[in-house]
């Protein structure tokens, strides 16, 4: 049972950045520098925040580059994880990336054990310690096909209590090793030990750790070419998709919905007898009623229990604004104070959430639900005209 320990470690770990890699190669936003949500934004943001700041201010001209290797190198140390193929190497990998992003993401996460790098960092400690074992696992099998083809045996782990070899050996007497004269221990025990190998045990042996990482290196290899493969055809497939969407959902329109109305009155004439006709026309009269501000658009194109976006005019940020199901509106700047995110509106739950780490927030307030987010969205003080028409004041 204790080779099947790390499996599911194993499976969860390797899931996890499997999705990680093919959501930021599927998604064109990632390396956009125009959208809020990609590795530009987000490194820039990191330098003023990060302990490695003065790094990264020198890397963020290649921010494309790196967010493309990352986004492979979650995928393959996911895959090489999931299958335990090279597994010491891919946890390894892993763990490198979980601190990369500890330290540039999830630093000033409070309370710290909130923030998920740092667990996955820790993580993945066990799998380089002790590999991906013999279970589910493909170098184990090209281990045991290596042994095969030299007429060797598999190279198994089989677990066995010390009580057992106690029982089993031929020195054990009264507790103590009459091989060894001293008191019976696994830390030196004879049976444990086994003997030494000969010279051509030795050579044997070599021809098959030989043979197991040739086959390894050529499984590797295929693996990256896989790998490479699926993350074009997400990347492709992340376009396809993008192309045909409506642009991240509905944004407001600054169009008036009712035009101002203009009065005249038709001219009148009175003619007496001892006076010249006389003329008199009132002239045209305006009337508009609107709150002060900056028109955003119809009331209308936000219904209920949905959200619409816009920018905000006095800082250039994303705003959204959303009707809420009790009919009212409410709007905030988008900008998540996580990272820089721009949050969206998840109408199932009645809430913000960043799409980027996860932070959610309450409508009515803007207050943090679940972090990393350190505090709430900006609210932004909105009016609905008596015309229609949403104002930003």
């Amino acid at each position: 049972m204790s080779e099947w320990a790390l499996v599911p470690l194993r499976l969860f770990l390797g899931a996890t950045f499997v999705f990680a890699g093919l959501q930021k190669l599927a998604n064109p936003a990632f390396t956009n520098p125009a959208s809020s949500i990609s590795i530009q934004h987000q490194m820039a943001f990191a330098v003023t925040t990060s302990p490695i700041g003065g790094l990264l201010a020198h890397l963020v001209a290649g921010a494309r580059v790196i967010g493309i290797v990352l986004a492979f190198g979650e995928l393959l140390v996911g895959l090489g994880t999931v299958l335990g193929l090279w597994t010491r190497v891919a946890a390894a990998g892993g763990l490198l990336i979980s601190l990369s992003l500890f330290l540039t993401v999830s630093f000033h996460t409070s309370p710290y054990f909130t923030g998920s790098d740092i667990v996955f960092f820790f993580a993945w400690i066990p799998l380089i310690i002790a590999g991906g074992g013999s279970r589910l696992s493909v170098d184990a099998k090209l281990a045991q096909i290596a042994a095969r083809q030299q007429g060797a045996p598999p190279p198994a782990l089989v677990p066995i209590a010390f009580s057992t070899v106690q029982s089993l050996c031929g020195h054990y007497d009264d507790g103590r090793c009459r091989a060894l004269r001293a008191l019976c221990g696994p830390q030196h025990c004879p049976v444990l030990a086994g003997e030494r190998p000969s010279l051509y045990d030795r050579r044997h042996l070599d021809v098959v750790d030989r043979r197991t990482l040739i086959a390894g290196t050529s499984a590797v290899v295929g693996g990256v070419a896989g790998a490479l493969a699926i993350g074009a055809i997400a990347a492709e497939g992340g376009k396809i998709l993008s192309s045909g969407a409506s642009g991240g959902g509905r944004t407001l329109s600054p169009t008036p919905t009712s035009a101002p109305t203009t009065t005249t009155s038709a001219p009148t004439t009175s003619t007496s007898a001892s006076a010249a006709p006389t003329t008199t026309t009132s002239a045209p009269t305006t009337t508009t009623s609107h709150p002060k501000g900056t028109l955003l658009g119809s009331a209308s194109q936000v219904p209920r229990n949905e959200a619409a976006s816009f920018t905000i005019p006095t800082n250039g940020d994303p705003g959204i604004v959303v009707h809420t199901k009790e009919g009212a509106f409410v709007a905030y700047d988008a900008v998540c104070p996580h990272l820089g995110c721009t949050v969206g509106y998840a109408p199932s739950m009645q809430l913000f959430a960043c799409p980027c780490h996860g932070s959610e927030f309450e409508v009515m307030t803007g207050d943090v639900i679940s972090g990393p987010a350190p505090h709430g969205l900006t609210k932004l003080d909105l009016v609905e005209g008596a015309n229609g028409n949403l104002y930003l004041q």
